[in-house]
């Protein structure tokens, strides 16, 4: 092991947490829950990345009300037996090194929807045909996400009241499933973000007009849901720094939002972005650069005093180390490369000089992977990276 080690692999501790290093999968939904229960897809999806090395590992948004999922395919908290069947997940990931977390959220407005791969749009007769179901979303106002979307139901103080009651007990049911963070969704036009968004809050009561009264009620949810956890457990939340639209949420708006986000008592603000737009989860009808959400994390970090998560085509190992050491986030979440490298962490580690015989990698896995290099050594050829 070298003297100086990367920052990208240097442990990291919030509250009573430790992190192996600095390195997150990003949540990203698979939409291919039974009922909102795990399937062993599930098993071997979430498994392959604390093999793979990373030290923080999210499970997909999972729903806090059956009504609360963005599809037919979201996984659920809503009841204990959803817990049960996904403790074998974070326990697998903890037996592997990585921190397991989950991520919770309501679809507000967004839900009743196809899964991604069939369109992403409103359910149709076919999808209802094969056996979906459609229900009445609910939203900060009544007016949908998008043209023939359904039309939410706008929340009143007694569904207030029900929605923060059910993150908090989604919350406590991901503990005794074993999961060791707890993500809030804050982003990408979810019900949270909804309020928090101009362009989707269009109340006139305590919850709508300034900015301070759109925060109101994603506060008031960080802080039942921080009163309910252990003081050891961290507390996460992903918001979408910008709306990349007009007259929307801007990063002027995620500044002030992340400061009372920390006085709520959340530890780490993850920073996206999008989501109110019709083209995707968050904001796939922009032209994107490596890192273009990086500058969101690097602000709310400085000015907030709030650590921070970033995320966004970050593909290579010294992009990430030097987002690190540049003061712009405390972990780097990878998604879609994690996709298509599950071992990304590992092969990071080989990238930045800090592993020579597989060492961090699964025993079963090292002591073959050696035995393969040495061969290779000796043959004059080197392991593809």
């Amino acid at each position: 092991m070298p003297a100086s080690i990367p920052l990208l692999f240097q442990p990291l501790t919030i509250r009573g947490v430790t992190l192996r290093n600095r390195i997150a999968v990003s949540p990203m939904a698979m939409y291919c829950a039974d009922n909102g229960y795990p399937v062993p897809f599930h098993q071997v999806h979430y498994g392959k990345f604390a093999m793979g090395g990373a030290g923080l590992v999210y499970v997909e948004q999972a729903a806090i009300t059956r009504t609360g999922r963005i599809t037919n395919g979201c996984l659920g908290l809503w009841e204990d037996g959803q817990a049960e069947a996904l403790a074998p997940i974070a326990a697998f990931l903890r037996s592997q090194g990585a921190v397991p977390a989950i991520q919770i959220n309501h679809s507000g407005r967004k839900g009743s929807a196809q899964r991604a791969w069939e369109g992403n749009g409103v359910l149709t007769p076919e999808n209802l045909a094969k056996g979906d179901e459609s229900w009445q979303p609910l939203g900060a106002s009544d007016n949908p996400f998008s043209d023939n979307w359904p039309v939410p139901k706008p929340l009143d103080q007694a569904g207030l009241g029900e929605i923060r009651d059910a993150f908090v007990a989604t919350a406590l049911r991901a503990l005794k499933a074993g999961f060791q963070i707890i993500e809030l969704h804050m982003a990408h036009g979810y019900l949270l973000q909804s309020f928090l968004s101009p362009i989707a809050n269009k109340r006139t009561d305590a919850y709508g007009g300034s900015r301070e009264n759109r925060m109101r009620f994603p506060l008031e949810v960080a802080r039942a849901v921080r009163a309910a956890l252990p003081s050891d457990v961290p507390l996460f939340a992903r918001i979408s720094a910008v709306d990349w639209i007009d007259g929307g949420w801007e990063l002027d708006d995620s500044v002030s939002f992340a400061r009372e986000l920390k006085l709520a008592g959340v530890d780490l603000v993850d920073c996206s972005s999008g989501g109110n737009l019709l083209k995707g989860a968050t904001n796939s009808n922009l032209t994107r650069s490596p890192g273009y959400q990086a500058p969101f994390a690097r602000r709310l970090r400085a000015e907030a005093g709030v650590m921070s998560q970033a995320v966004g085509l970050i593909r290579s190992p010294e992009f990430a180390e030097a987002l690190l050491q540049e003061g712009a986030a405390d972990i780097i979440a990878i998604g879609r490369q994690m996709l298509f490298d599950p071992f990304w962490a590992h092969h990071a580690a080989e990238a930045l000089g800090q592993t020579g015989a597989f060492e961090a990698w699964p025993k079963p896995y090292a002591w073959w992977l050696e035995k393969w290099s040495s061969g290779l050594r000796a043959s004059g050829e080197r392991p593809a990276a």
